[in-house]
């Protein structure tokens, strides 16, 4: 992650996860994975309070908004936040500023690869295996609601009622991924998004992760977007090409604290 310039927000910031994510791993007291690793300590470091709710795994987003306004009410009692939500999680917030009576609550939302008007991926997952999957979710105790919550017809339908709040600032973070730097993980649904919405960033495209009243685009997949590196740009030395530039997010916010 680029930590060049870094400022200290008066508000809390609150750094929402995506589709199967999580706050971190942790096994015998020991931190194994963080979702945003590095990012947190960066923001801390410069004396931001930081926050990273654990949502539900694959529960739909009406469901995970209701859990993130809770914890923020929770934890920050009083006083508005700056939010911060990768992939799902940008709906997630988006849902709760507009429809749980949280706008107050928040000064800004940056979403960072969320597909506003979902993926070309998921409308392929779900259309090919939906009847497949949905049963064995089940079986295993687990909602397959989020997966058609993030295809095309369910982001429409999302957007239609679910309108931005005049008073909170929305920005996001676009990836784009090309080339040689495509992870083998990344090629194939890279592919689906690319012929149907254009340049992405192996799940989510440019135009679909573009909202707000800004949009920066970064090089890097979906998940360097939150500082998982990218493997071969690395062994190349020129992952700092990739690294996500949290500070500058936080710059702009700034502007709102």
């Amino acid at each position: 992650m680029i930590a060049n310039d870094i400022p200290k927000l008066s508000a809390p910031v609150v750094l929402v996860h995506g589709l199967c994510g999580y706050d971190r791993v942790v096994a015998f007291g020991r931190t194994l994975k963080d979702y945003f690793p590095g990012i947190r300590e960066q923001l801390e470091a410069v004396g931001n309070r930081v926050l990273v709710p654990r949502l539900s795994c694959t529960l739909g987003v009406s469901a995970r908004a209701g859990e993130l306004a809770r914890y923020i009410q929770r934890h920050v009692p009083t006083g508005p936040v700056h939010v911060i939500g990768h992939s799902m999680g940008g709906l997630d917030a988006r849902y709760m500023v507009s429809q749980l009576g949280m706008a107050d609550r928040v000064r800004s939302l940056t979403t960072v690869g969320t597909p506003h008007r979902g993926s070309a991926f998921a409308d392929w997952g779900v259309g090919r295996f939906g009847r497949l999957l949905a049963p064995f979710f089940q079986f295993l105790g687990l909602s397959y609601q989020a997966f058609i919550d993030l295809t095309s017809a369910a982001c429409r339908r999302f957007n239609e009622t679910v309108r931005d709040v005049r008073g909170v600032r929305y920005y996001s973070v676009a990836g784009v991924c090309e080339g040689q730097w495509i992870g083998p993980e990344w090629r194939f649904p890279h592919g689906i998004v690319s012929r149907a919405e254009g340049p992405n960033d192996g799940v989510v495209s440019v135009a679909s992760a573009s909202w707000g009243e800004h949009t920066d685009v970064w090089d890097g997949d979906h998940l360097n977007l939150v500082n998982w590196p990218n493997r071969l740009a690395r062994k190349c030395g020129v992952w700092d090409s990739f690294a996500p530039d949290y500070g500058r997010i936080l710059r702009r916010v700034a502007l709102s604290d």
